[in-house]
């Protein structure tokens, strides 16, 4: 199953193990298990620390396999066969087990070994899924911590009838102690913080007593980074206080329009942004929303969602913009539940059924061929007359047999039966009338929406929303810049957010040399 490098690769990872690895997989006779099992026997053939035994009938899922190692109390199992986004899973998981040290802070490390209760967590994932293998490997690393935590991943592939009776339709879905505990993207931290209700407020508390910064910047996606180290670079006193560091890029599948890198993944592209970020003195707070931005003549305020407030003599923002919602009744009811909007984590979980794409877009036309692909019929629903992708992928969307373009046609409900979507109905413009399409999953991807809303009546927004700049980056109140996604600069690409954080940094840094200059009579009077 493994090519000649991945093996030597994955060997010399391997060689970090300082204790043995116990595997215990549960087999049958499906052609899933007999992969499973070359795939375990090749982890043998590349450690002498790796045993493995096979059983049939213990109770668990099959196929699937448990990692331990004598003497430890580790419950950590994969159900399914960990390739595709879940390879990495898989081999932090074996070096985890194998005792070599997590590369996570030695605060969340001690949080996550002081949990006190029992914690049985199942993580549903696709191998397709960009976003799910923060959250098992969150959950891995916990059970290897804390030996009252147990994790199983599920690849929901593999096990169709029980992703159906749970009536899983978004991945990462998790179950905690049987109950759905989340979905989409968490990390460990964000795990811990729901696990640790006291969390919060000690978060707060710390944050309270961080000195003012020099630069403060407010989200953590490309343009945050960049302003992030532009700013450190020039030796001031640097923060980031990020929803989630990587932002919007973490739901990127593909990026293969960054100059000098012909390909790379989102996830992937965020890891190097923030350990970029770390390699500059750089105070970043991870999981923090900002609520309030106060000005102020010396000092301006920004308070955070749990009650911390931090100082800063100047702000960038770059809060990034995040999936825009149909807003149509049925649509919130049904989210996670047959409505989506990452057809590459989700897609699968619709093979074979009928779904609807709306939007006309570059992003709606590709979603809608990928999904061809997987499902067995895509209506795409445009609001316009025609469609706006590029001419490459209309040609390619026209010659997929599965697939209705439906144009002039506006979204006016989601239907369901109480669990799960099996429908939407939309209007035809043109002619007025309503119509009903039956279905059973949605994916919209009709653009993005700047995530703003807490600054109205503080810096000034255009009426999307975004927050209006200068050519520097300045906005309407001194001492704060933007950058970014949120901002009226046009074509929302990761390479301008990019440039344009970096660019916001070097005002902010200007404008701190202008405003901590003794004026000319003070100049004088020395």
């Amino acid at each position: 199953m493994l090519d000649d490098n991945l093996k030597s690769q994955l060997k010399s990872y391997l060689e970090r193990v300082v204790r043995p690895i116990a595997i215990t997989a549960s087999v049958n006779d499906s052609p899933k298990s007999k992969e499973m099992s070359e795939l375990l026997n090749e982890l043998v053939k590349l450690s002498d620390k790796i045993s493995v035994v096979e059983t049939r009938d213990d109770g668990e899922r099959a196929p699937s396999f448990a990692l331990n190692s004598p003497g430890h109390d580790i419950s950590l199992r994969f159900a399914g066969i960990p390739m595709g986004h879940e390879f990495t899973s898989l081999v932090l998981a074996l070096l985890q087990v194998g005792g070599h040290p997590p590369r996570t802070e030695q605060a969340i490390i001690d949080q996550i070994k002081d949990l006190d209760g029992d914690f049985t967590f199942e993580t549903y994932f696709s191998l397709t899924c960009q976003n799910c293998p923060d959250v098992v490997q969150a959950l891995n690393l916990m059970a290897v911590l804390n030996p009252r935590v147990k994790h199983v991943a599920i690849d929901g592939g593999v096990f169709p009838a029980e992703v159906a009776s749970r009536q899983v339709m978004s991945v990462p879905t998790v179950y905690l102690n049987g109950q759905v505990f989340g979905q989409g993207r968490m990390e460990v931290e964000e795990i811990v913080a729901k696990l640790d209700t006291n969390s919060a407020a000690r978060a707060a508390e710390r944050l309270n007593k961080r000195e003012a910064y020099d630069v403060l910047v407010i989200g953590g996606g490309p343009a945050g980074a960049a302003a992030a180290i532009y700013a450190a670079r020039k030796g001031i006193r640097t923060g980031v206080a990020a929803e989630r560091f990587g932002g919007q890029v973490l739901d990127t599948m593909a990026i293969e329009n960054f100059i000098s890198v012909r390909h790379t993944e989102g996830p992937q592209f965020a890891a190097s942004l923030e350990e970029h970020v770390k390699e500059y003195d750089v105070d970043v707070m991870n999981l923090q929303r900002a609520e309030k931005l106060v000005p102020g003549k010396e000092m301006i305020s920004v308070e955070l969602a749990n009650g911390a407030t931090l100082q800063s003599k100047t702000v960038v923002l770059s809060t990034g913009a995040r999936w825009r919602q149909m807003g149509v009744p049925g649509e919130d009811h049904y989210r996670n539940k047959g409505v989506a909007y990452c057809p590459h984590c989700d897609g699968p979980l619709f093979k074979g059924k009928r779904v609807a794409v709306i939007g006309g877009g570059n992003s709606g036309v590709e979603a809608a061929i990928d999904l061809a692909n997987i499902v067995s019929h895509v209506t795409l629903v445009e609001f316009d007359n025609k469609l706006r992708a590029d001419d490459v992928l209309q040609r390619k969307l026209r010659s997929l047999p599965n697939v209705e373009i439906l144009l002039s046609a506006k979204t006016t409900e989601v239907l369901g039966d109480g669990q799960k979507v099996t429908g939407l109905v939309y209007e035809n413009r043109i002619a007025g009338q309503r119509h009903t399409v039956s279905l059973e999953g949605i994916f919209v991807q009709i653009g993005l929406l700047p995530n703003t809303e807490w600054l109205k009546g503080t810096v000034e927004l255009s009426p999307r929303g975004e927050i209006i700049v200068d050519h520097h980056g300045q906005t309407s109140v001194p001492g704060v810049f933007a950058a970014g996604d949120c901002t009226t600069v046009p074509y929302k690409q990761i390479v301008i957010a990019l440039g344009e954080g970096a660019k916001a940094s070097l005002a902010a840094f200007d404008h701190l040399i202008r405003t901590s200059a003794p004026d000319a009579d003070a100049v004088k009077a020395a």
